[in-house]
């Protein structure tokens, strides 16, 4: 949730269209319910001495044929190659803040939290120096304000491309490059009409340097980008925004690239808490929803967005694209109009969902469709502006301690502070530092 507007939306009728932000999926959910509820290649040799040739070598040929097959079976060749995601769960890191550790620490602690996913809203390159050899996936973007420059001149692109990736890759695994973050739905119309040109630009670059088969583009989308969406199968993307989806949609379909959504149970029920109940958006024991139309059943909201989303890409003609959550969390805390901005709540969500996703399973309406998804975010950034929330989402504090309790192991321990993190290092630094003098003075 980079953006700086607001996330509280006005409660759109299923007939019309939102006009601003972000619309919210499944506004009109259920009234509240009670609680219940890769190896290297293998070479095979034959080593034969020189000499007089071994008459018996013909008859063992069938044998040894046998054998090197048997051999492949076991030990297959594989070409080595990125993938845009590894496993099911990611992690944003937003760096809208002035009390952040440095890229260099940010790595370790994705590492110890042993987090292989990374979004990043910029191609920052002190990011991509620190995430040097980490084995680390990267996806990097490029900032609205740079889309449209880059969408009416190709050659911008390549000099984006000359700039932000080939310094780096490959020892930097950046695997995707994000156009642009929630553009389809907002006010600007020319930056919509810019979007597609942008990501075609991006793509003929990465092709000219024989990387479009490695690095995936794509782009984000908000919820304000569907009609209806509720029941799940009822999901549709708004007419006035298909002139703009369409090319993109026929586009990622052709380099099979996800769609890729932001999908947020919290500001569903933020705008709406008296008819839809808290358990169903934080995953937690509850009745859940029928669609009557498919008979499927629903016991949270996330996996009813993902297949309102699969509904409307069916709708559309792209029944076979992959849904891929680019942003979902939970806020620690807020203002006192955002009810359910708390502590407890944003474990709760985020422990179900990391839960969820290690299980490596689909959702109702796309049972082998495993589901993947990004969470917002790594640290709580206290630059942000917009109400309180946008600055609790943290999974971690800005010191590198643990924010939400969810088995991860920070940099420090909860009780430290940013001004403790840092005095530790200087004291090692100085440390370190004193005993090489004095090496070097004996």
């Amino acid at each position: 949730m980079p953006c700086t507007s607001s996330k509280v939306a006005p409660r759109p009728s299923s007939n019309a269209p939102p006009t601003t932000g972000h619309s919210l999926l499944l506004l009109q959910s259920p009234p509240k319910l009670p609680a219940t509820r890769s190896p290297p290649r293998r070479k095979i040799m034959a080593v034969i001495p020189r000499g007089r040739p071994d008459s018996s070598l013909g008859h063992r040929r069938p044998v040894l044929l046998l054998l090197f097959f048997c051999l492949l079976a076991f030990f297959p060749c594989r070409v080595a190659a990125f993938h845009s995601f590894v496993g099911t769960y990611g992690v944003n890191y937003g760096r809208i803040a002035d009390n952040l550790p440095p890229p260099t620490e940010v790595v370790k602690l994705l590492q110890m939290a042993r987090i292989k996913n990374v979004r990043i809203f910029d191609s920052d390159h002190t990011v991509l120096d620190a995430f040097r050899n980490s084995g680390l996936n990267l996806a990097i973007a490029i900032p609205n304000g740079l889309v449209k420059d880059i969408s009416a001149t190709p050659s911008k692109a390549m000099d984006w491309v000359n700039e932000n990736v080939r310094p780096y890759y490959p020892a930097t695994r950046i695997v995707a490059i994000i156009v642009g973050n929630e553009i389809l739905g907002g006010q600007d119309t020319g930056l919509a009409e810019a979007l597609f040109g942008a990501v075609v630009n991006i793509h003929d670059a990465l092709r000219a340097m024989r990387l479009s088969g490695r690095i995936e583009v794509n782009t984000p989308h908000s919820e304000a980008v569907f009609g209806t969406s509720y029941p799940p199968s009822a999901g549709t993307f708004r007419p006035d925004l298909m002139p703009y989806l369409k090319p993109l949609l026929d586009f990622f379909s052709k380099t099979g690239a996800p769609f890729y959504v932001n999908a947020y149970p919290f500001l569903a029920y933020m705008s709406d808490p008296e008819h839809i109940d808290v358990n169903y958006a934080l995953m937690k024991p509850n009745a859940g929803i029928l669609d009557q139309k498919t008979n499927l059943h629903y016991d949270n909201m996330f996996e009813a967005q993902i297949d309102a989303t699969y509904a409307a890409l069916e709708a559309a003609g792209y029944s076979d694209m992959e849904v891929r959550v680019s942003e979902t969390g939970w806020a620690s805390a807020g203002d006192a109009t955002e009810p359910g901005a708390t502590l407890e709540n944003a474990r709760t969500y985020n422990f179900n969902l990391r839960k969820r996703l290690f299980l490596r399973k689909g959702t109702p309406y796309r049972p082998k469709r495993v589901v993947k998804a990004f969470i917002f975010a790594l640290f709580n950034e206290d630059l942000k502006t917009g109400p309180g929330s946008e600055r609790h989402f943290g999974l971690f504090k800005p010191d590198g301690s643990v924010s939400l309790d969810l088995g991860f192991k920070g940099l420090t321990s909860s009780s430290s502070s940013i001004k403790g993190w840092k005095i530790a290092r200087y004291s090692a630094t100085l440390l370190s530092s004193t005993l090489i003098f004095l090496a070097l003075w004996t």
